[in-house]
């Protein structure tokens, strides 16, 4: 329960991290946080496949390997159709960031930037939820790796978030308190993620399959297409690579 309270704090703390990094430097390249985001996605990938989906076949073996794959496939499906709804309610990164600075009327373009934190707020929940879920498998070396890769994805969205507050006239210190609280969201999610498959061992396989449809969703429909999106294709693409091959390699020597 304490490491689950600690990767919590880590996973959510991050998000604040990238909000004081934000604060500190106003105009960070494209490039650099393209390539932070892509070695994030790559951790996540495969973090993703070895910690939450084929774990997640494996538990369900002990129900027949039918129903292992039936629940591992619809686990998946379902975590990504659940990301899809959200996208349709309140659209996330790159929908939405190119779009709020665009509007001169203050009022209109505050509310385009509010909307846009709310939305990361929002996918912050079930990112949180496969952190905590990611415990349930039993092997607290992936488990931390895997919320390591969430963690670093949410510094890049923290620092993001930040510039569009302020010019947006936002307080400095409520631009903080925002920030905190998209970060807090994560911090609820890592633990209901947690206590569900805690609960009940029966929907662990289903659960871990949901965990990683909701990673596969993110990675392929918000990180990759943000990290291409600024002419850093090729960089972007190496730093998806190596951040994959690290995790594997630690997934090997660790596991």
């Amino acid at each position: 329960m304490t490491m689950v309270l600690i990767t919590a704090l880590g996973v959510g703390g991050a998000t604040v991290i990238g909000a004081i990094i934000g604060f500190i430097f106003k105009n960070i390249s494209h490039k650099f946080s393209d390539i932070v985001l892509s070695f994030a996605a790559g951790v996540m990938l495969c973090a993703a496949i070895i910690g939450l989906i084929l774990p997640s076949y494996e538990h369900g073996t002990k129900y027949g390997i039918p129903w292992a794959i039936l629940m591992t496939v619809a686990g998946i499906f379902t975590g990504a159709i659940a990301l899809n709804l959200i996208d349709k309610l309140v659209p996330h990164l790159h929908k939405l960031a190119g779009g709020e600075q665009e509007s001169h009327n203050t009022n209109t373009k505050l509310s385009k930037v509010m909307l846009f934190v709310t939305a990361i707020a929002i996918h912050n929940l079930p990112e949180g939820i496969a952190a905590g879920v990611s415990f349930g498998s039993g092997n607290t070396t992936e488990a931390l790796v895997i919320a390591g890769g969430i963690a670093l994805q949410n510094i890049p969205e923290g620092m993001v978030i930040i510039s569009p507050m302020l010019s947006s006239g936002v307080s400095k210190r409520r631009t903080f308190v925002i920030a905190s609280i998209t970060g807090l969201i994560e911090v609820i999610g890592t633990f209901i993620g947690y206590f569900a498959v805690s609960i009940s061992s029966a929907i662990l396989p289903f659960a871990l399959a949901f965990a990683g449809g909701t990673m596969l969703y993110v990675i392929s429909d918000e990180m990759i297409p943000e990290t291409h999106a600024h002419g850093e294709q090729r960089g972007a693409t190496y730093a998806l690579l190596v951040g994959f091959c690290i995790m594997l390699i630690s997934d090997i020597l660790l596991g």
